[in-house]
């Protein structure tokens, strides 16, 4: 029987490379989280726990600092995460109808932001400090600004194109 320790090390072995970088030490738990997530693009639960139990920090004060940060996610995100900002300027320049547009061509009902073939993820944020590009959506972090929804639908086909073709 594979002792569970040495097991659990080689399943989280990006894990343990980033805890290695930041030499374990909990004033970088943020730091820590936040590399961990581009690794799985979300913190699975027993991520949490074995960082927790590696770093010698109780799971609630992981989970605690893992749950406090809005740019963290317990749940899991495309590969394209797209957001739709919804502030003011946005939102007079009409951001509502673009987010309209993406739920239904990706299908997202129920509350469901991401995809259940975890392709596309659809956000919507309060400001992404581009006003002047209003209304403004991103999608892994690139700007499209004065975005249509026929524009970002036309955006999400060609990638979702790609996806199929690769």
């Amino acid at each position: 029987m594979p002792d569970e320790g040495v097991t659990s090390g080689r399943r989280f072995v990006a894990v343990n490379e980033i805890l290695e970088k930041h030499r374990r030490r909990p004033e970088e738990l943020v730091a820590i989280l936040q590399e961990v997530q581009e690794v799985y693009r979300y913190l699975p639960e027993e991520v949490l726990t074995y960082v927790a139990t590696s770093m010698g920090l109780t799971p609630a004060r992981v989970f605690g600092v893992a749950t406090f940060y809005e740019n963290f996610s317990l749940e899991p995100k495309g590969k394209y995460v797209i957001r739709v900002c919804d502030g003011t300027a946005c939102h007079v320049r009409h951001s509502a109808p673009i987010l309209a547009a993406l739920r239904e061509r990706l299908g997202l009902k129920d509350g469901r932001n991401t995809t259940p073939d975890l392709t596309f993820t659809v956000e919507t944020v309060a400001c992404l400090g581009a006003c002047a590009l209003a209304p403004v959506v991103t999608i892994n972090g690139k700007v499209h600004g004065q975005a249509t929804p026929e524009a970002i639908v036309a955006l999400i086909d060609e990638l979702a194109k790609g996806e199929r073709e690769s």
